[in-house]
């Protein structure tokens, strides 16, 4: 039995023995260890449909790239493909699960496309050779632009049917870039695709995170002068500078329920950390140190927050509880400068940055202090991670090829790949959730 046909049989055994049946699920975070051969075929034309070459090629480069990120797959060279690459059936018994079988394909991925003016619609199939079946499929219809998103959706799909877990490629990514000449908040696809600048403020803007609830931002901007926080509705383009306490207001990080901002206010003197209502209102103080306290990012649970703080020394990790009183414990112990952590949505690891000789790489460790990994290796500075969604992936900022950039890897440091141009800087990226 191919291992497709054991995966999901498992998964329905479990699932009838034992509510913990989920525990069972592939782990994407170690790619290879059950890569499936997958073949990944041309889209066609349906009968009747204007031929675009062009279309059916970025239907197929997109999905082939989130497929390959995914580390769940081992794609199959298209040289090999054969006859049945070239027939446009997408019923399982108007495939040839013969040939396939053949070239080694365990999954495949056929699809359609259908083209009426500037509308697109688009049927896509993934089959179990072995098995002889369809184990997922969906029509999609939008304009001929929105293809892009519709193969992202797809992979998506993919990854939930072998994993009971969505992808994250059907988002954005928000990031800072000095691409106009001023440092500017911009948006793009996961893949780095179809930028959008947000900001026009000709001055600094930093740090975005985006909001749980919507389709809004908050971010720090020097736009009159001050680092004041600033929230925009990304759609209508409204902003709100929310932030405005004498001194700093930085590094403003949302609860998952969208509630409540935690950030890093210089008020009083020096930088301490503080919760605030989505309007700005100040709800208590969280610190009271002589130290400097910033890098809020919260648990989860919304029950703890890891911050970087120098009241020991060196700056290192601390947690701190905002559910009941405010204990802090440290977190990290090795190293004389560690920064930017990111605390994971699944709640298992936190991710952050440590100056290593010259330079800064990226590791991870549990929020108990254990089991610390090391993710990053090579040329360059690895700064600013931040988690995908679903907790499987990690966007980051790299000077690897001279200027900073954007990269997207796994969760254990592999398929690392850069996503936005080279030759101008690119800084703190965020993943939003998925974008509907």
């Amino acid at each position: 039995m191919n291992r497709i046909g054991q995966l999901l049989i498992l998964l329905s055994l479990l699932l009838v023995l034992s509510p913990a049946a989920l525990a069972a699920r592939i782990e994407i975070s170690s790619p290879g260890q059950q890569s499936i051969p997958l073949a990944l075929t041309s889209f066609l034309p349906a009968k009747g449909s204007k031929t675009m070459p062009e279309l059916a090629l970025e239907i197929r480069q997109v999905l082939e790239a989130d497929l390959d990120l995914s580390g769940l797959f081992d794609l199959i060279d298209p040289k090999a493909f054969l006859a049945d690459a070239r027939r446009s059936g997408l019923l399982s018994s108007q495939v040839d699960f013969a040939e396939w079988r053949l070239l080694g394909a365990e999954a495949l991925v056929k699809g359609s496309y259908r083209v009426e003016g500037d509308r697109v619609q688009v049927d896509v199939r993934l089959f179990d050779t072995l098995g002889r079946r369809m184990l997922t499929g969906r029509r999609y219809a939008g304009k001929i632009k929105d293809v892009r998103r519709i193969a992202h959706t797809f992979a998506d799909q993919v990854l939930k049917e072998l994993t009971e877990e969505s992808g994250p490629f059907n988002a954005k990514i928000a990031f800072i870039s000095n691409r106009s000449g001023r440092k500017e908040l911009y948006l793009s696809d996961v893949d780095g695709k179809d930028v959008v600048r947000l900001t026009d403020h000709r001055s600094i803007v930093l740090n975005p995170d985006f909001s749980p609830i919507g389709k809004e931002l908050i971010y720090t901007s020097y736009k009159n002068g001050e680092p004041h926080l600033y929230r925009k509705e990304i759609y209508t383009g409204k902003e709100a500078r929310i932030s405005r306490q004498k001194g700093l207001n930085i590094g403003g990080r949302y609860r998952f329920d969208g509630r409540e901002i935690a950030l890093s206010l210089s008020r009083d003197g020096n930088s301490e950390l503080y919760l605030i209502g989505a309007s700005g209102s100040i709800h208590r103080r969280l610190t009271n140190s002589s130290a400097i306290d910033v890098d809020p990012s919260w648990s989860p649970d919304g029950d703890q927050i890891v911050f970087v703080s120098n009241r020991q020394g060196n700056p290192h990790l601390f947690i701190i509880d905002t559910a009941g009183g405010k204990k802090i414990r440290r977190l990290s112990f090795r190293g004389t400068y560690n920064a930017s952590p990111s605390w994971s949505p699944k709640g298992d690891r936190i991710l952050f940055s440590r100056l290593e000789g010259n330079r800064f790489d990226l590791f991870s460790i549990r929020p108990d202090g254990s089991d610390e990994q090391r993710l990053t290796f090579g040329a360059g500075s690895k700064e600013h991670p931040r988690w995908s969604p679903d907790g499987r992936f990690v966007t980051y900022t790299s000077d690897q090829d001279g200027k900073k950039a954007i990269f997207v890897m796994r969760a254990d440091g592999t398929g690392n790949r850069r996503i936005t141009d080279a030759g101008v800087d690119s800084i703190h990226p965020v993943w939003s959730g998925p974008w509907k």
